[in-house]
């Protein structure tokens, strides 16, 4: 992991435009108000491997963690912490805007900061609900404020 380019990543989402539309971004994802990050990839590991899918997301947890620990000395605050799984099953019954319905339907906890004098927020999340998918270790850069 280069904590460095994540930073320097982050740092740079939080004054870049959103797009105008949905879609594939240089980052990964874009879409009006957001974009979507992926820092790390487990490129290739799906079901049928527990084991090592367990070890991969305990690695991207640990990256998580090194990453918000960094944030939270440049920003001066050690940021909140959002359960997802609370805004997960509010979806059943409530409208929860995006990108945080769909960082509840991928992620379990987002460590969150709100940039000061951007208008933006930014959420750190391991991608690991989906056992049929690759985990993914997320930053989310957002204008919505978090549900």
């Amino acid at each position: 992991m280069d904590i460095a380019r994540h930073i320097a990543l982050i740092d740079e989402l939080c004054h870049r435009p959103f797009p105008a539309g949905h879609g594939p971004s240089e980052v990964d994802a874009g879409a009006p108000g957001h974009f979507t990050a992926v820092l790390e990839t487990s490129r290739g590991l799906r079901a049928g491997r527990p084991a090592e899918r367990a070890v991969t997301v305990e690695q991207f947890e640990k990256e998580r963690d090194a990453l918000h620990e960094l944030l939270a000395v440049r920003r001066g605050e050690e940021g909140d912490v959002l359960n997802l799984q609370t805004v997960l099953l509010r979806t059943a019954g409530e409208e929860i805007p995006e990108p945080w319905a769909g960082l509840s339907a991928s992620a379990r906890v987002a460590y969150l900061w709100e940039a000061r004098g951007t208008g933006r927020w930014i959420a750190l999340a391991v991608a690991d609900r989906d056992e049929t998918d690759e985990v993914r270790l997320l930053a989310v850069v957002t204008g919505q404020a978090p549900p």
